[in-house]
């Protein structure tokens, strides 16, 4: 059954939200994301209830423990999700900074400043914090959003929505600046794709076959994030003990989200040494590994890796592992078979690390550290709406900056071209 407005009606009124939006001053979006924040806060225990429904009904049709780790909300994440409205709120105000700035022999001064992008189409599965997260980085940067969240997460996505906008409102959110999509129909969605008169990006956030069937369909741009295929090296001259703790983290601490490591690759001369070690720590956790032969050789157990494997995107307790027998080829199975978002080295060589960090070719690169930073809270954005794994127009983590472009202001005493 199609929910009023029609797509059009709801892509009109979220233009016209906008341009309100754009008229903001920096202190009144500031006013209305600590408001928002608030209002998440004082409404937890009803965002609560409506996610418990959410999970009941997620166990019922068989979500993975991974995918239900991404669904569930408590009061600490309901915190956590208006921490990062307050976040967002206390960033520096991006809209109208200069990026750039020309003076021309004729007395034309050129200012290249950043603008709202105007209206973005936020699609997403699973995860009711993006709900949060992208409405608030979409007003701060000037811009209406328009939330079509998945079913499995329906009423917790309504609940945060509602709270978001009744708190926005007693603070001057503009009308229709945030609308949540309550639509079960594709058809819908597929109409709001050709809108490119009304809308202006569209960010797919989800699994690979939701972000390909966008991009495929979209007359929209689309900033696309595909797959997490994220790699650790743990090269010749690595502290043993830290490529552990690093491993560890990068595979156990969350599996289930996109910056988690898919494959871990070992230099051939610690192998040894390292693999049996990593192993037992992998055991305690409960991770099951796939590995090439020699890693197979090595660690006495495992499944023997197929080429699949390391293409693919786990999101849960499993990690494929090979060795390789240098830094080079280290480096060309992550530019082959990764997906640009996420990779690390763990060594002592500078030399290696500086190589590693310039060759591969991805949105984020690490030397010594996990990869379970490439999150926007943790590079200082306060939040993201999504992590990009384009090149165009942004790439790895977005928040404000990202969702903003840019225009050029030129200013004149009657200069003509002759």
């Amino acid at each position: 059954m199609r929910d009023s407005p029609s797509m059009q009606d709801l892509a009109k009124r979220a233009r016209g939200a906008s341009r309100a939006c754009a008229r903001l001053d920096a202190e009144d979006r500031r006013r209305i994301l600590e408001s928002m924040a608030e209002a998440i806060e004082g409404a937890s225990a009803s965002i609560v209830s409506a996610n418990a429904t959410d999970m009941e009904a997620g166990r019922s049709s068989g979500l993975s423990n991974a995918m239900l780790d991404r669904l569930m909300l408590n009061d600490g994440r309901v915190r956590g999700m208006a921490q990062g409205l307050r976040d967002v709120a206390a960033l520096p105000d991006a809209l109208g900074e200069e990026l750039e700035r020309i003076e021309r022999p004729n007395g034309l001064v050129i200012s290249k400043v950043r603008a709202p992008m105007g209206v973005v189409l936020m699609i997403y599965e699973s995860r009711p914090n993006v709900t949060a997260d992208a409405a608030g980085i979409c007003l701060k940067a000037g811009s209406a959003v328009i939330l079509k969240g998945g079913s499995e997460a329906f009423h917790s996505n309504s609940a945060i929505a509602e709270a978001m906008i009744e708190g926005g409102r007693s603070a001057g959110l503009p009308e229709h600046a945030i609308q949540l999509l309550r639509t079960t129909e594709r058809a819908d969605v597929h109409e709001l794709l050709q809108m490119d008169n009304q809308i202006d990006l569209v960010i797919p956030r989800g699994g690979e076959g939701l972000i390909r069937a966008i991009a495929e369909h979209s007359r929209v741009p689309v900033l696309k994030h595909y797959k997490g295929v994220c790699h650790v090296f743990v090269d010749e001259t690595a502290d043993v003990d830290m490529a552990q703790e690093i491993c560890v983290n990068a595979k156990c601490q969350r599996p289930g989200v996109c910056n988690a490591m898919e494959t871990l690759l070992v230099h051939q001369a610690c192998a040894e040494k390292f693999l049996p070690q990593i192993g037992r720590a992998f055991g305690e956790h409960g991770v099951e590994v796939r590995c090439d032969p020699d890693a197979l050789s090595i660690l006495g157990a495992g499944v023997p890796a197929t080429e699949d494997d390391w293409r693919e995107e786990y999101l849960d307790l499993i990690c494929a592992i090979r060795v390789v027998s240098s830094l080079d080829d280290a480096i060309e199975h992550i530019n082959f078979f990764g997906s640009g978002h996420t990779d690390a080295i763990v060594t002592s060589d500078k030399q290696n690390a500086e190589r590693f960090l310039r060759e591969v070719d991805s949105a984020t690169v690490y030397h010594n550290a996990s990869t379970r930073f490439t999150d926007g809270a943790e590079f200082g954005k306060g939040a993201e709406i999504g992590i990009s794994t384009d090149k165009l127009h942004a790439r790895g983590p977005c928040g404000v900056e990202e969702i903003t472009t840019y225009k050029y202001v030129a200013r004149g005493q009657g200069q003509v071209r002759t």
